[in-house]
Formats: structure tokens, C-alpha cells, sequence
């Protein structure tokens, strides 16, 4: 069993395949935490809290309790507001008379096989064949018939355990939920090192990590998408761990909207974490008898170093929460014509293009910005997702060339957003996201749609459905190049004006559904002028997000090893582009170009007509090897060969088969240093018995560990893939 509940204790031990998570059930019925960490076998040793031999009337404790029972210096599972806990918490909840102050007891609980599925929220799911088993925990607010449950689902093999929080209102009176975290996870002591995605635009997802210090440390956003500057997930590392080997600890919140995530070091020496929707300018009316599901948080723990926490992720997030078998599954080899034509192209240009494509083996062509209403810059027509046939002809025409050539077909939208000179505009003005009498922010030109009101989430699915019905469409990339903002809608009363934010977010996850189940086969890429809404939610929907609007291979690869800190590579969107690149200006061998951005789904984001023969040359190979290496790479367990929290003159990276009969080795030098000593990668993972082909050598998997192989690159910008094979 995964979840077991030892009677006599009021014991919960839950039981993943690396790790463990123990807390119980107190005197007074609060759930304390005990062990989260490397596995544990029984119940013994997992001893109850220890009673503090001093106290502080500064740690008040409640009437007819005992000093000791301080939830000032409990470590617990969950915490309310206001109630002589002062830490950061999980729940502030205002009732009818004005009051804040939460909390909440113990009541029952009950194991069951499998996981639900959140309603209109990112959910992880459990195969029919997995041992998956939850535990709901009742909680009930000292006052009144406000319940709290707290959920965990074990998912064993994959050593996560996802969380999340249901308040129901039991009360003869309205609620306002004000926080509402999805986890809190209370750790023993403070020593550990603080890892984070942060960057911007062009620049997203680079690591950074920091020692914890007294106070708090958090990320956060209230952008409205979880955005460029951090991504909703986080890393606790002990001071000595590594990439390879100590204690590390992964949060990761399945959400895409304003988000916060937050450590306190506080005076006992522990630690708190808490995750969630982040309550700056958000608020939650729950009438008698509604309840409000919070998004699941993904924690898993490695004792093989930050390594470990992300093959626990990857291994998680492509079996449980990436939609049919997409992350596994070969995605189309695709040029996008952004990179290529800009706004500038008609149907001639892109036959020219999917000709082109064709004769070098790739499979998609992707139509980006420029193809409706009367778009020609971006100043205009988002919103009206009809066909510029002016431009483009016929588009069911120009699919069915395309389709002739043996390619397929995919186009963009950027359905959340609306262009002041627009038909749409023009004829619902009120649709707009505003507060009326304000002056409204404009970004890239263009508005935003009000996904929290129904018509407006009706009216995008109708018209998208119609466009995807009219031609043999298998691929959809959704783009979003602007944040929220003067976030109002006229449709909601006064008092729930702090529930815009969150509906906005359910609005476009509710198109997502309605898309996927009129279309259950078409492709989805997420987009946010790259990579500003690349999160564990959106991958409930869509198996790939394009990673960066950079797509300078020396830029990508900290954007992509940092991503790779919690995310698969399966679902990291990577191109060769043009040089000098659109955003550097840079210029890297084109052998290196491809080599960077098969680590993740590759493709083109150039103007293939222009390659020269030996380019040309170049990307044949470039597919082959995507075929050849596919399996190895989106479904293998990857290891970081270089430090990836800097820029380095040489980094390196591998991917391991799961039977470790197969490897790749991806080496690129950044910067040569003249001169310069040998150099050796030494791989991680194989298998130590096993005898590997490499380079024409057959050597043993424990030699190429210890030893490595050497990599000889002298040049800037040099690159090498070396493929390893058992005999």
C-alpha cells in the first residue's frame, strides 16, 4: 500500500518508491507533520514532535491546550489565520461578520484507489494500470461548518505526491475565501539552498540558487499567466547537495495564472512552504453549500541531487499529466514561417516554402501571424479569426497543396487577445478586460478578451471550430504576447471583482477542453511570446510549449536546461533558426544549431528556399538523426553534464534509455580558450556491466563513468553528439 494509516498512532505513512511523507493526528486534532524525505520502512522511528522544554507567551497556545501545543511551533499540514500561528499559511477565509480568522480541525478521512480529476483545473490522472492510491483529509473551522480537504494522491513509481485543497461551505451564509493555498509542507530545520527560474522575455527560465536566510523567500506573479520573469516552480537543495547526489526537494504548481510560492525560515528553525494562487488582489465568494478546488501541487524529494528531483518530474509529468501519450508520442518535424516571412507572404510563398520543406524530409508546415482579417502589422484584427483571402486564397485549397506534398498543416491564433481595429471590437466593445471611466494599458497594440464571461469563451470556440473544420488543420500554436491588466469585468458585482483574475484563467482552460474534445487529435502548442506561460498547467493541455521567442542556440542552452530543472524535454518547443539570429544577431555553425534544439521537439524557424546546398545537406542529416534519436530523448531519463546555474565555455548534457541500452551525449563549446587542456565528459547513468559501442571503441558503462570520453572542440560555437550503444 502507498497511503497506510496506522490506528493506534493516528499515524498517516505515505510510501512512493524513493521517498516518504509521514505526519498525524494530534491530541487536539491538529495534523502535524513528521517526515517528508528518503524512504522509510515501518512505523518506528517516526516519533511525534517533540515537546519544546521552553515556551514564550509570544507562542500563545489555545484555551484548555498546553503551552507545548503552540501552533506558533508545530510543524503541520495546515495552517489558518490569526489563531497565534504566524507564519505564512493556508487559509484566510471571512465570514459574515467581518471576521478573518481561520481554523481548522481534524474531522475524518478516507483511502481510495486511483486520483480524481479536478473540475476546470489541470489535473494529473492515474492509468488503469497504476497503483496510484489518495488520502482526503476532513477538516472542519473551529467555528463554524467550514470544511477543508486536503488531498494527497501517491504516485508511486514516479516518487511524487500531488496535493491540493477543497473548501466547502457548510455554513447559512456566503464565505469569502482571501488565501487558499494548495500545499503547505513544514520541513525540520533551515539549511537549505533556494532554486528558482527567474529572467524575462527572450531571457526565460535561467536558473538561480540562493541560500535560505531568516524571513521569507518567494516567487511569484500577478501578471495573469505565470510569465517570463518566474516560472511556478521551486527547488529546496541542502547547502552540500549537487547535481548528482543530496538532499533536494521539488514544488511544482500545475497553474498558469497569478501564483505565489513562498519559504519562511522562522525563530524555531523549520522551514515553511506554501503554494497557490496568489491571494495579492484575489478573493473567492463561495455561497451555502459551494465549494472551490485549489490547482495540485507536485512535491516529490531526490537523495541524487537535483538530477534526481527532475527525473522524478519528467518521469511524473509524461505519464501523468501530459494527455494521451503525447510525450512520448513523435511529433510532427515542423518550419514555422515566422523566422521566415514575418507578416510578409501569400499563398506562392508558402507553397514555396512547403516544397521546400518537403524535398529535405521535414513533415509540417506551420502558418504563424498574418493569415486573418486584414492583418498585415500588428496593429490590427485579433479577434477576427476568419481567412484573409485576399492574402492566402483559399485556405482549404492551400492545405490541400500542402497536404499533396505529403506535408501537414498547422496555424496560429492568440485567442485571448483583441485588436482595437477589429470587426469583433467593433461590435462588442464591452468585451474587453476594463474597469469603465479608466484609461486602459495597451501592449503590441492589442487588448485582452474577457475569458471570464461565457459568450466570449462560446464565440472564440465557434469561430476557431470553424477554421479548424474548413481544412485538414492537425496543429494548433496558441500564442499570448501581452499580460493582464485594469483586470475588471462588467459582468461580476462589486464584491467579486477579486475572482476576475482566477475566471480568467478557468475561461481559457475551458476552451482548451472544448477545443481537445471536438478535436481529440489536433496538436496543441502553447505559446506566450515564448515562454511566458510555461507551467505544469498548461502541460494538462497542451504536450509542448515553445520555449523562448530567443531562439540563439548559445541563449538556449541555459533557457533549456533551466527548463528542464522541472519540466520533460518532450515538451520544450526548440527550432534552428537564421543567422545572424533575430535577437542576438549572433552566428553559430549551423551543425550546432540543430544539435541544441534536438533537445526538445525540433524544428525550422527559417526561410528554407535560402539554404545553400550544404545546408541543405546539413538539415537532411539534422532529420535523420531527429528519427533516429527521438525515442532516446523524449522518453529517457536525462543528466546535466556541466553546472547549469552559469554560463559556461563548455557544457554538456546526456539522455539515458530506461533499459540504459541507449545514450546521447550532446557537447558544445561556447567559448575556446586557446591552448587549452583535454577535456572529458564523463556520462551518468549507464549501466556500470554493460560494454557501450562509442566513436568505434566498445567500453564498459563503469569505464565511461569513471574515466569519461575525451571531446575534442576547438572552435566557438563547435558541437558533437556522441551516440552510445550496448552490445
Amino acid at each position: 500500500m502507498s497511503v497506510q494509516f496506522i490506528e493506534n498512532k493516528n499515524l498517516f505513512i505515505l510510501s512512493c518508491a524513493k521517498l516518504s511523507y509521514a505526519f498525524y493526528v494530534d491530541a487536539n486534532r491538529r495534523l502535524v507533520h513528521l517526515h517528508f524525505g528518503g524512504k522509510v520502512f515501518g512505523e518506528e522511528g517516526l516519533i511525534q514532535q517533540e515537546i519544546r522544554k521552553s515556551h514564550s507567551s509570544f507562542s500563545p497556545w489555545a484555551a484548555g491546550e498546553k503551552p507545548e501545543d503552540s501552533v506558533d511551533a508545530l510543524q503541520l499540514e495546515f495552517s489558518g489565520f490569526n489563531t497565534g500561528d504566524f507564519r505564512v499559511n493556508s487559509a484566510a477565509v471571512q465570514t459574515c461578520n467581518g471576521s478573518r480568522i481561520t481554523d481548522a480541525l481534524y474531522v475524518s478521512h478516507r483511502i481510495y484507489k486511483g486520483k480524481k480529476r479536478l473540475a476546470g483545473l489541470p489535473s494529473a490522472f492515474a492509468g488503469d494500470h497504476d497503483s496510484v492510491e489518495t488520502l482526503e483529509i476532513t477538516m472542519r473551522d473551529t467555528a463554524c461548518e467550514l470544511e477543508f480537504i486536503l488531498s494527497y494522491s501517491v504516485f508511486e513509481e514516479c516518487s511524487t505526491i500531488v496535493r491540493s485543497v477543497k473548501a466547502v461551505n457548510g455554513t447559512a451564509s456566503p464565505l469569502v475565501l482571501e488565501r487558499l493555498m494548495s500545499a503547505q509542507l513544514d520541513l525540520p530545520h533551515t539549511g537549505f539552498d533556494f532554486v528558482q527560474l527567474s529572467g524575462s522575455w527572450t531571457r526565460e527560465r535561467h536558473p538561480e540558487r540562493t541560500s535560505l536566510r531568516s524571513g521569507i523567500q518567494a516567487i511569484r506573479s500577478v501578471r495573469g499567466a505565470s510569465g517570463h520573469q518566474n516560472s511556478p516552480a521551486v527547488a529546496l537543495m541542502a547547502h552540500d547537495a549537487t547535481e548528482y547526489s543530496g538532499d533536494v526537494y521539488g514544488a511544482v504548481l500545475a497553474y498558469s495564472g497569478n501564483f505565489l510560492i513562498e519559504v519562511e525560515c522562522e525563530q524555531y528553525g523549520t522551514a515553511r512552504l506554501c503554494a497557490g494562487i496568489n491571494p495579492e488582489n484575489f478573493s473567492w465568494r463561495l455561497a451555502p453549500g459551494e465549494s472551490f478546488e485549489t490547482p495540485e501541487v507536485y512535491l516529490t524529494y531526490s537523495g541524487e541531487g537535483l538530477g534526481g528531483m527532475s527525473r522524478n518530474l519528467h518521469d511524473f509529468m509524461r505519464r501523468h499529466l501530459i494527455r494521451d501519450g503525447w510525450a512520448y508520442r513523435k511529433r510532427p518535424l515542423l518550419v514555422n514561417s515566422w523566422e521566415a516571412a514575418y507578416f510578409d507572404f501569400d499563398s506562392a510563398k508558402l507553397l514555396g516554402i512547403a516544397e521546400s520543406a518537403a524535398r529535405l524530409g521535414i513533415e509540417m508546415l506551420v502558418l504563424d501571424d498574418g493569415w486573418f482579417g486584414v492583418r498585415n502589422d500588428d496593429t490590427t484584427s485579433l479577434g477576427d479569426w476568419f481567412v484573409n483571402t485576399e492574402k492566402i486564397g483559399d485556405l482549404g485549397e492551400l492545405v490541400r497543396k500542402i497536404n499533396a506534398l505529403g506535408m501537414k498543416f498547422g496555424l496560429w491564433f492568440e485567442p485571448e487577445m483583441i485588436s482595437e481595429k477589429s470587426e469583433l471590437y467593433r461590435k462588442h466593445p464591452e468585451w474587453v478586460l476594463h474597469e469603465p471611466g479608466r484609461r486602459r494599458s495597451i501592449g503590441r497594440e492589442q487588448m485582452l478578451l474577457d475569458m471570464s464571461r461565457p459568450e466570449v469563451v462560446q464565440y472564440l470556440f465557434e469561430t476557431i471550430s470553424n477554421i479548424l473544420h474548413s481544412a485538414n488543420i492537425e496543429y494548433l500554436k496558441w500564442d499570448m504576447n501581452r499580460n493582464l491588466t485594469e483586470v475588471y469585468s462588467d459582468v461580476l458585482p462589486p464584491e467579486r471583482q477579486g475572482e476576475v483574475s482566477h475566471r480568467y484563467m478557468l475561461g481559457v482552460y475551458r476552451l482548451h477542453e472544448m477545443l481537445l474534445k471536438e478535436f481529440p487529435g489536433l496538436l496543441i502548442e502553447g505559446c506566450s511570446g515564448g515562454g511566458g506561460r510555461f507551467d505544469a498547467g498548461m502541460l494538462g493541455y497542451v504536450p509542448q510549449i515553445w520555449c523562448s521567442d530567443d531562439t540563439d542556440a548559445m541563449e538556449r542552452i541555459l533557457i533549456q536546461l533551466g527548463t528542464s530543472y522541472f519540466y520533460p524535454v518532450s515538451a520544450i518547443g526548440a527550432h534552428v533558426s537564421v543567422c545572424p539570429n533575430h535577437i542576438t544577431g549572433r552566428i553559430t555553425p549551423f551543425a550546432t544549431r540543430g544539435d541544441i534544439a534536438l533537445s526538445g521537439t525540433f524544428g525550422y524557424e527559417l526561410d528554407l528556399t535560402k539554404l545553400s546546398e550544404e545546408e541543405q545537406a546539413l538539415v537532411r542529416k539534422q532529420v535523420a538523426d531527429y528519427h533516429k534519436y527521438h525515442h532516446i530523448i523524449a522518453g529517457g531519463d536525462l543528466y546535466r553534464l556541466s553546472d547549469s546555474f552559469k554560463v559556461n565555455a563548455f557544457d554538456a548534457w546526456m539522455y539515458v534509455s530506461r533499459d540504459r541500452r541507449e545514450a546521447l551525449i550532446t557537447a558544445v563549446c561556447r567559448f575556446c580558450r586557446p591552448n587549452d587542456g583535454v577535456r572529458f565528459v564523463r556520462p551518468r547513468g549507464l549501466d556500470p556491466e554493460m560494454i557501450y559501442e562509442v566513436d568505434g571503441m566498445q567500453i564498459s558503462g563503469a569505464t565511461l563513468m569513471s574515466v569519461g570520453i575525451q571531446v575534442r572542440l576547438n572552435s566557438d560555437g563547435a558541437s558533437r553528439i556522441y551516440y552510445l550503444k550496448a552490445l
